[in-house]
């Protein structure tokens, strides 16, 4: 798992029947200054996240289907939305 920021969203007006109802949002991973780290990717959102949040990524394909508890393909899944973390004895608050 890792925290990424959630930076955008994608519309598409027509996608799979498991997929309806479900967001998919655009992430960037952060490194542990809070920096933006490597591409942006698209993952699959289990956490009812939003544009600005700061939220823990499984990069475990079965995410999806243990959050949901259906079959969906992701290899990508935001798994919660995260309210603060502590590194090397120091708090981030995230609002």
């Amino acid at each position: 798992m890792r925290i990424a920021k959630v930076v955008g969203n994608v519309v598409s007006t027509i996608k799979d029947e498991t997929y309806c109802g479900y967001k998919l949002m655009i992430i960037e991973y952060r490194d542990e200054s809070g920096r933006p780290s490597g591409a942006r990717q698209i993952a699959f959102d289990g956490g009812q996240a939003g544009i600005g949040d700061v939220v823990l990524v499984s990069a475990d394909g079965g995410a999806a289907n243990m959050l949901l508890d259906k079959e969906i393909i992701a290899d990508l899944t935001i798994c919660g939305v995260l309210d603060s973390c502590t590194y090397d004895g120091e708090t981030s608050v995230f609002s």
